[in-house]
C-alpha cells in the first residue's frame, strides 16, 4: 500500500506540474490577479489561483490511487476521507471566489464554518478524547466541548497558513514541512490512510513551488492557503485521536510556525490598541526582511524554523510512545523559550518589547560587574 501512495505521490506532482501554467492562464483570463499594494512585497500583476492546481492534481491522484487501496481501510477512515474531500472541495470553493471576487472577512468566515460543520455534524469527526500529558490515560470530550473545539479548531488552522502568506513560497513550503512532519508520524504509528493523504498532498505542493519559489510565477492564493490549512487542521486533528501515543500538544507543535506568528500578529495588534483582524507588515517574514534578509533567505529561514518544529514534534509523539512525558515537558521548554527569543529578537511584538533579552544583558552586566569588583 506505501508502493502505491508513493506512486500517487509522484501522479499527484505530475499534474501539479501541467496544471499549474493552465491554471496562471485561466487565472489571468477571469481577472483572479493580485494587485500590489503598500501591504505586499510583490511589486507586479500576479496571478493567484495557483492552489487550484494543487487541489486538482490532489484530487485527481486521489482518485487515481483510491480504487486500489479503498479495501484496506477501515469505516472510520473512509468516513475521514470523504469529510476530508467534501470540507476541503467547499474550502477551495470559497477561496476561488475570494480570488476573483474579494469576499468580505465575515463571508469568507461564514464559508469556513460551514466546511467545518460538514466535517462535524456531516461524518461525525470531532475531538472525543485528549490524551494530556503526564497523565496515565485520556480524558473524553462531552459533545458541548468537541463539538465548538473540533471547528474553533479547523477554522483556527485553516486561517493561520493564510495569514503567513506573505513571500514566494512560503506558505506552500511550510506547509509541506508540516504535512511531511505528519507523514513521518503517521508511518512511525502505521496509519497508512494519513500516510497516503499526506504523500498525495506533499506530490501537489512539490509540484506547484516549482512555480512558486522566489521569483514566482503565480500566487497560490486564498485558494491554495486556505486548502492547505483545512488539510493541516484535519491531518492533525487526527493526533488528537492517538491514545497514549500523541498528546494533545503534539498538533500544536506541527503547526507552530502559522500559529505562533497568528499568536504574536494578535498580542502585537492587541498592544497597539489596533484591530485584531487589521493587516499590517509586522509578520515573522515582514520582520525578517526588515532586518536584511533576501526574499529567498527570508523564506529559506522560516522552513528552517518549520523543521526544527517539525523534529521537535516527531520527538515528542515517538517519547509519548514510551511514556516518557518529561521529554513534552522538555520539548514545551524548548519551543517556548526559542519562540520568545526569536519573536524579541526579530521585533515581532514591537522593536521595543524584549523582556527576556533585557534580563539576560542585565544579568550580563551585573556578572560583568562582580568581576571587576
Amino acid at each position: 500500500m506505501l508502493m502505491l501512495a508513493i506512486i500517487g505521490c509522484i501522479v499527484s506532482l505530475i499534474l501539479a506540474l501541467v496544471l499549474t501554467p493552465l491554471v496562471k492562464k485561466l487565472a489571468v483570463k477571469i481577472g483572479a490577479v493580485d494587485v500590489p499594494n503598500a501591504r505586499k512585497v510583490h511589486t507586479r500583476i500576479m496571478p493567484r489561483l495557483g492552489g487550484l492546481a494543487i487541489y486538482l492534481a490532489f484530487i485527481l491522484a486521489m482518485f487515481a490511487v483510491l480504487p486500489f487501496v479503498a479495501d484496506h481501510f477501515s469505516m472510520r477512515d473512509s468516513n475521514f476521507i470523504k469529510a476530508f474531500l467534501l470540507g476541503g472541495t467547499l474550502i477551495v470553493l470559497i477561496g476561488a471566489l475570494d480570488d476573483r471576487f474579494e469576499l468580505s472577512a465575515k463571508v469568507k468566515l461564514l464559508g469556513q464554518i460551514v466546511a467545518a460543520c460538514v466535517v462535524v455534524f456531516g461524518f461525525d469527526i470531532k475531538v472525543d478524547f485528549v490524551n494530556i500529558p503526564f497523565a496515565d490515560n485520556y480524558s473524553s470530550l462531552e459533545n458541548w466541548i468537541s463539538i465548538p473545539l473540533t471547528i474553533i479548531w479547523i477554522i483556527g488552522v485553516t486561517n493561520a497558513i493564510n495569514l503567513i502568506d506573505g513571500l514566494d513560497g512560503l506558505a506552500a513550503g511550510v506547509s509541506g514541512i508540516a504535512i511531511g512532519t505528519i507523514l513521518v508520524m503517521s508511518l512511525l504509528m502505521g496509519n497508512m490512510m494519513v500516510a497516503m493523504l499526506c504523500l498525495l498532498l506533499l506530490g501537489a505542493i512539490v509540484g506547484f513551488l516549482y512555480f512558486n519559489f522566489h521569483p514566482a510565477k503565480i500566487f497560490m492564493g486564498d485558494t491554495g492557503s486556505l486548502f492547505l490549512g483545512f488539510c493541516l487542521a484535519m491531518l492533525s486533528l487526527l493526533g488528537f485521536k492517538q491514545i497514549a501515543i500523541i498528546s494533545f500538544i503534539t498538533p500544536l507543535i506541527i503547526i507552530g510556525v502559522p500559529l505562533s506568528d497568528t499568536f504574536f500578529a494578535i498580542i502585537r495588534r492587541w498592544m497597539q490598541k489596533k484591530p485584531i483582524f487589521a493587516p499590517d507588515k509586522g509578520h515573522l517574514h515582514h520582520c525578517l526582511r526588515e532586518i536584511g534578509f533576501s526574499h529567498r533567505q527570508s523564506v529559506l529561514i522560516v522552513y528552517g524554523i518549520a523543521a526544527f518544529f517539525g523534529v521537535l514534534a516527531v520527538i515528542q509523539s515517538s517519547a509519548a510512545m514510551y511514556e516518557a512525558n518529561w521529554v513534552t515537558f522538555v520539548v514545551i521548554c524548548v519551543m517556548m523559550f526559542f519562540l520568545q527569543i526569536g519573536a524579541e529578537i526579530i521585533g515581532l511584538v514591537g522593536k521595543t518589547k524584549r523582556p527576556i533579552l533585557n534580563l539576560i544583558a542585565r544579568l550580563r552586566m551585573k556578572v560583568s560587574e562582580n568581576r571587576h569588583n
